[in-house]
């Protein structure tokens, strides 16, 4: 692979925007030399928040060893837009030494990296846990390690819940769908105050990172929150068939390839626009001496659920082409249903979801359409045009 731009991979780390020596002895940098630290921040999410740091004028260490196809396409677009500002760690987060050496000079810390698929976990349970819980571990380690250390945001996951096969589900009057029996499910979703149950390889590694970080807080004071993930979506998203499921339909139908639904298709999640995820993220650092050692619920919301079989008829409506489907079993530690319940972190905050799901579902077409030839490299395929926009929808439907 030829070396990206703005890159180290060798022991000499990050020499541009290495700690000073001669700062306030709290172990962090001066201001004018600090930066914030993402690990995984070449994936679809971390690139979003780099991106808004960056036009901000912030300096932004990206940690990734870029494994995942598109991610390094995401990181060099962040250096062609931004230039120096940006710095990448072309490394893995079991090279515990410069991941200290990175958290030394980091003012804000996000911690994305991680083994992302429940069917991966399932085929290397080992490698998920040495990702995901191991991995958190050490950066947790090297935060301990600083005299003062940088506040953390973890990305956990709602498969810490389980299958919720307890929560009794029904059809919906158009069969499109399930809901939730209980009208306060159905009006509110799922809380913080539900029981932990981790269910699969990666709900238990995931879950043991997420119990870490409370711990660490409650025991070492490391200010850290813990954001409890839902389904999340927008561009730089190069989603496959096990993770990033509403970019993997699109970019099928782009590529005119059968989507396959596992079970009726009518399991339903609440979405967030990765947007809407950024300014989260940013609340939850400005308020991070009051949430600290907290987890929150975080997705779209009741105001923003979909079916599979929904997001089909949003397809079809969008490029006025019926998707090819196929159907296959369900896939274990797949839930029925998942809708997040963020009263808390909206109270705590005072946060909002702002983009809808038709037209964040919009703006991620459009991208992926403006960008087809990335999302065809990205997953081995060929798209010799994206399919053309319906006028139904118009520009005032897809506008900031």
């Amino acid at each position: 692979m030829n070396k990206l731009p703005n890159t180290t991979d060798n022991s000499d780390v990050l020499d541009s925007v290495k700690p000073s020596h001669n700062g306030n002895g709290n172990g962090h940098a001066h201001h004018e030399e600090s930066y914030i630290l993402i690990t995984g921040g070449a994936g679809f999410i971390g690139t979003n928040l780099a991106h808004r740091f960056l036009t901000n004028g912030q300096r932004v260490v990206i940690y990734d060893n870029l494994s995942r196809p598109g991610v390094e396409r995401n990181y060099r677009w962040l250096t062609q837009m931004h230039g120096d500002l940006v710095r990448g760690e072309i490394a893995d987060v079991s090279d515990h030494d410069r991941l200290r050496r990175c958290v030394a000079g980091a003012s804000q810390v996000f911690h994305f990296a991680a083994q992302v698929a429940v069917t991966t976990s399932l085929v290397d349970p080992v490698h998920d846990f040495e990702v995901n819980a191991r991995g958190t571990l050490g950066l947790l380690e090297a935060l301990r390690s600083v005299k003062n250390p940088p506040p953390l945001l973890f990305t956990s996951t709602n498969k810490v819940y389980g299958g919720l096969q307890d929560i009794a589900l029904r059809k919906n009057s158009n069969g499109t769908r399930y809901e939730p029996e209980d009208p306060s499910l159905r009006e509110h979703g799922i809380s913080e105050a539900r029981p932990l149950d981790f269910h699969s390889p990666y709900g238990c590694s995931k879950g043991t990172a997420d119990q870490y970080v409370i711990d660490y807080a409650r025991t070492y004071g490391i200010k850290a929150v813990v954001f409890r993930m839902s389904c999340i979506y927008g561009p730089h998203q190069f989603g496959t068939e096990d993770q990033g499921w509403v970019a993997h339909f699109l970019i099928r139908a782009a590529q005119r390839e059968s989507i396959t639904l596992y079970g009726d298709g009518m399991q339903v999640r609440d979405i967030l626009f990765v947007e809407d995820l950024v300014n989260a993220f940013l609340l939850a650092q400005k308020n991070m001496s009051r949430l600290t050692g907290q987890a929150f619920n975080m997705g779209g919301g009741p105001g923003n659920t979909i079916s599979l079989l929904e997001l089909l008829r949003v397809m079809r409506d969008l490029t006025g082409t019926e998707p090819r489907v196929d159907f296959d079993d369900w896939r274990p530690g797949d839930q029925r249903y998942y809708v997040s319940d963020t009263a808390s972190f909206r109270a705590a905050t005072g946060w909002q979801p702002q983009v809808g799901v038709r037209q964040g579902v919009a703006r991620l077409y459009r991208w992926l359409a403006e960008s087809h030839i990335a999302a065809a490299s990205a997953h081995n395929g060929k798209i010799d045009k994206a399919p053309a926009f319906s006028p139904a929808w118009g520009a005032a439907e897809v506008a900031e």
